[in-house]
């Protein structure tokens, strides 16, 4: 018996639209968008479909930024700069603050000589902030799947793939890693305990 394809939630029709209205796209564009600008792209559109701009850790001169090396403003990108022009701050208490603090500059050292080292600044804030949400941390991005995130952390932060072995989810890698390079003991990131895999990412002990 066939299964019909789930359709795609309103969510995703959201984020793909806006997606592609950054870019400048639509279905006939003959050459697809570079990598780095289609991540990008993805990650601003789930948030702002969400009208969670300030969630991506991002300061109003960053993401001014990243929309003028990326985005198209004539044909979708100029609400960005609206939006850019007004304060993004992020509201988490003292503790995710410092946490995300920690993570993006681990990110940060950890970055691929060969890529944009603006665009690694912004994807460091971005995934850091992403960690103090409670789900699975391609989720918390608004992107399609685990690959994804392999996908970016392969472009951007390499070393951090090279370090996951043993398969992990992401967000246990990332705090993982965070941990023992500050001499902490690891344990989960601050979303973590929401997550609905924190049992079997983090089982009780006897």
């Amino acid at each position: 018996m066939n299964v019909a394809p789930v359709p795609p939630s309103s969510f995703e029709h959201r984020a793909a639209a806006r997606s592609a209205e950054l870019l400048g796209i639509d279905d006939s564009a003959p050459v697809p968008p570079a990598f780095d600008a289609r991540l990008f792209a993805r990650l601003v559109a789930a948030r702002e479909a969400r009208g969670e701009l300030a969630l991506l850790g991002l300061t109003a001169g960053q993401l001014a930024s990243l929309a003028e090396r990326h985005f198209d403003f004539a044909a979708g990108a100029a609400p960005l700069a609206q939006s850019a022009g007004k304060a993004l701050v992020n509201v988490v208490d003292e503790a995710g603050a410092a946490y995300a603090a920690s993570m993006r500059a681990f990110l940060i050292a950890h970055a691929a000589p060969e890529v944009d080292s603006e665009d690694a600044r912004c994807l460091a804030a971005i995934v850091a902030n992403a960690c103090l949400r409670p789900d699975h941390l391609w989720r918390d991005l608004g992107l399609s799947g685990r690959g994804d995130v392999t996908a970016m952390l392969e472009r951007y932060f390499p070393a951090m793939v090279a370090r996951n072995a043993e398969g992990l989810r992401w967000k246990k890698l990332l705090a993982r890693e965070l941990a023992l390079a500050t001499g902490g003991t690891p344990g989960p990131a601050p979303g973590c305990p929401g997550c609905e895999d924190f049992g079997f990412c983090f089982p009780p002990g006897p």
